[in-house]
């Protein structure tokens, strides 16, 4: 897969455009549904599980409705009330783990008080846990076994391979410590060869850690963090906030200012954002393939 780029004036950074990353990834996956129906007569499914009426997960689900259906999949939908128990979302997810026509299973985060998430987490069938986040499935990529891969992180990685496809030997540093991002971006990276080092909000003088970064994802959930200072020039940037300012989107990172720096770096929005759903939409693929003890297909 070529990385796809916007034009940049001299002494600034390749801003790495997701949305067409994403687009080309997701026409992959629908070719490769079409085969499935075609040959197997198997139509990979995608449960999403929303309780409540948080208005940005509405916005996420509708989303990843739209997608999944744009590229062949079956999609099911399930919105249940906020008062909704939590005993009554375990029932529909052991329903969910039974039914032969899902393949992959999403609960929206975040869940509402009552219910918690680690006990949902338990629950999903971690052959359909294509949030990746059941235990069953960090340890596999902790271990370097096949198994579903946190979408975001997975995203990550396909627009990395899109500019340096040998990674051998580079230094990464990942900064946040999370189990959706951080830990398995960190793991990923390992596969990949790469000298990995963790930073997170007790890491003490943080930019100096940074700036030896070859490639840097952050990931913290604090607006324009990372300034022009804090990276190496040349570095590649994977921004992963999403962050409210007023009445706009920003990343973790100050893109106008680390752009004068950065040999790559990705926009917010339309920088990783667009590779989570697209991600998400593969891992249902693949887990529909091995569900059905076939070949899973490379992606790209």
């Amino acid at each position: 897969m070529g990385m796809s780029e916007q034009k940049t004036t001299a002494g600034q950074g390749v801003v790495i455009d997701g949305k067409a990353v994403a687009k080309k990834l997701r026409q992959s996956i629908a070719h490769h549904v079409e085969v499935l129906v075609g040959d197997h007569k198997i139509m990979p499914g995608l449960a999403v599980v929303l309780v409540g009426d948080d208005p940005a997960s509405q916005i996420y689900v509708a989303n990843k409705e739209k997608m999944a259906v744009a590229a062949g999949l079956r999609s099911y939908v399930h919105r249940l009330p906020k008062n909704t128990s939590q005993d009554a979302l375990l029932e529909l997810l052991r329903k969910l783990n039974k039914d032969k026509k899902v393949h992959g299973i999403l609960v929206q985060m975040p869940l509402p008080k009552q219910i918690d998430t680690a006990t949902v987490l338990r629950v999903i069938d971690p052959a359909k846990d294509v949030d990746g986040l059941h235990i069953e499935n960090a340890g596999r990529l902790a271990s370097g076994l096949p198994g579903l891969v946190p979408c975001t992180p997975l995203g990550c990685l396909t627009l990395l391979r899109g500019i340096v496809p040998n990674m051998s030997g580079l230094h990464a540093v990942v900064v946040g410590r999370s189990n959706l991002v951080g830990k398995p971006m960190a793991q990923l990276l390992l596969r990949e060869n790469c000298t990995v080092t963790i930073a997170h909000s007790r890491t003490p003088q943080l930019p100096h850690i940074t700036r030896q970064a070859d490639i840097l994802v952050v990931a913290v959930g604090k607006p324009q963090l990372v300034k022009a200072d804090w990276v190496k020039p040349g570095a590649i940037v994977l921004d992963v906030g999403i962050n409210r300012d007023g009445g706009r989107i920003v990343g973790d990172v100050d893109f106008d200012d680390v752009r004068g720096v950065a040999g790559y770096i990705t926009p917010v929005p339309g920088g990783v954002g667009p590779m989570t759903i697209a991600c998400l939409l593969g891992n249902t693929v693949a887990a529909c393939c091995r569900q059905n003890e076939l070949t899973v297909p490379e992606l790209r």
